[in-house]
């Protein structure tokens, strides 16, 4: 006689019977275990991504910081120094005859230090010289007194009085390089007068 039988459990496998209390109950997956398990990932992932949102939106008012301005630039060289007239000076005794010398003071108001590169004067019959000779430097609050000594060449070609005489300087500092005029000033105009007339009347020698 040939029919279906009941099913017999396989090797290894128990028949879970429900009206035997001491029949295995059939296995299950462990589910408190995978829950702790992707707890753990998603708590995980969740702290990974405060991170990198922490990062990235420090970097963002890092990158959209207000900006600090920029300093202002130094001033123009001629805007920062002052040439003022101090006295006749003591003519140097290797001095050719017909040259005298007038002291100034040369400084600084604020900014880098400013160089004097050359001192020149307007009046064809006159040389200069200085000392110290140029270049040379002058710093803020660091006031220097300079002498030029000027020799007459050609009585012809200087004026016997000196209305505005100037001084043409080339400056330079950190900002630009200038040549600039300066007037040292009425005294300074009333001695060099005197000066040219003495070295070009008619007794000098």
């Amino acid at each position: 006689m040939s029919g279906i039988g009941p099913v017999e459990p396989g090797e290894g496998t128990h028949a879970w019977n429900a009206t035997d209390p001491d029949s295995p109950l059939p296995s299950a997956a462990p589910r408190g275990r995978l829950l702790r398990v992707y707890g753990r990932h998603r708590r995980a992932a969740l702290t990974a991504a405060a991170v990198a949102a922490l990062f990235a939106g420090g970097g963002y008012l890092y990158a959209t910081r207000p900006q600090k301005p920029p300093p202002p630039p130094p001033p123009y060289p001629s805007q920062a120094i002052d040439f003022t007239y101090l006295n006749r000076d003591v003519t140097p005794r290797d001095a050719p005859p017909g040259s005298f010398s007038l002291a100034l003071a040369v400084s600084v108001r604020s900014g880098p230090p400013v160089t004097v590169t050359r001192i020149t004067q307007p009046y064809a019959g006159l040389s200069l010289t200085s000392a110290p000779s140029t270049p040379f430097r002058t710093t803020a609050d660091s006031p220097r007194k300079i002498t030029i000594t000027l020799h007459v060449t050609e009585c012809g070609n200087v004026p016997k009085n000196a209305g505005l005489p100037f001084l043409d300087v080339t400056l330079r500092n950190t900002r630009a390089i200038e040549v600039h005029s300066f007037i040292p000033g009425p005294r300074y105009a009333h001695d060099l007068s005197e000066a040219l007339h003495a070295a070009c009347s008619d007794d000098a020698t």
